[in-house]
């Protein structure tokens, strides 16, 4: 099984992380932000990932420290237990509607970080969350985990429609890209034999 824990403690965040690449969607999630782990239980629901969160942090300051600390953890169990990447499919990517809106997330585990954001919300603040967060806590994933992760909302309305459906196309782009091709052998799945 692939799995891994992550301790990330800070004086601004405590972190615990628990992952199972291999699960079967099975979330334990708190972070003391309430639409935070609505958004992160809908990620391990599609991705079929196992995950135990607990953040603790200084939401009396603001959000973001928590959001952006979470991130990092999340990306550091995940490179943890994918190892060395042998026999992983690599590339992931998924179209997800929700109602009125579509979003589109296209990823690939590559070892080099860049992430492209191209999606508009008209709310300042979903919940109690800022709207701001979501692109800081998807640019610390693609930097922590070095891939590269493209998010498109194509058209859409309400914005937490256009975020969760960002946030399932998140799910199913990551589970197709992590799952084992059972072809490659084990193998790594780079031309240049290391990612």
């Amino acid at each position: 099984m692939r799995k891994a824990k992550i301790d990330r403690n800070t004086k601004e965040t405590k972190i615990s992380c628990t992952i199972n690449l291999d699960g079967s969607g099975i979330a334990d999630i708190t972070t003391g932000i309430g639409f935070f782990d609505h958004m992160l239980e809908l990620f391990v629901h599609h991705s079929l990932i196992d995950m135990q969160l607990k953040t603790d942090g200084d939401i009396n300051v603001d959000l973001h420290h928590s959001v952006e600390d979470t991130a990092y953890a999340i990306a550091q169990a995940t490179t943890k237990a994918l190892g060395e990447k042998k026999g992983i499919n690599r590339y992931g990517f998924s179209y997800i509607p929700m109602d009125e809106c579509l979003s589109r997330c296209v990823i690939d585990f590559s070892g080099r970080p860049e992430f492209i954001w191209k999606v508009k919300l008209g709310l300042d603040k979903i919940g109690e969350m800022d709207t701001e967060l979501f692109t800081e806590f998807f640019k610390a994933f693609t930097n922590e985990s070095k891939c590269n992760l493209h998010i498109e909302n194509l058209y859409g309305e309400n914005n937490h429609h256009i975020i969760e459906s960002c946030f399932k196309a998140f799910a199913k782009s990551f589970r197709i890209a992590t799952e084992i091709d059972v072809r490659r052998n084990n193998q790594i799945p780079s031309s240049k034999g290391t990612l």
